[in-house]
């Protein structure tokens, strides 16, 4: 029987050019937002952190906070 994994928070591990499925899920958190990113929807994110960003701008905005 298949389960299906809609609606379920998948574990990554983020990668610099990628990211690898430790999980299933169909989802994860943005970091700063709290906002559901569908993982065919996942395009931003931080290796070193290991954090996923919801848009372009909330990427930005994270790394400039470390400088």
């Amino acid at each position: 029987m298949l389960m299906s994994q809609s609606g379920r928070l998948a574990r990554l591990h983020y990668l610099p050019g990628g990211f690898r499925q430790l999980s299933a899920g169909d989802h994860v958190v943005c970091a700063v937002s709290g906002a559901e990113i569908p993982l065919d929807m996942l395009r931003y994110w931080c290796a070193e952190r290991q954090e996923a960003y919801a848009t372009c701008e909330i990427s930005v905005r994270r790394h400039l906070e470390e400088q």
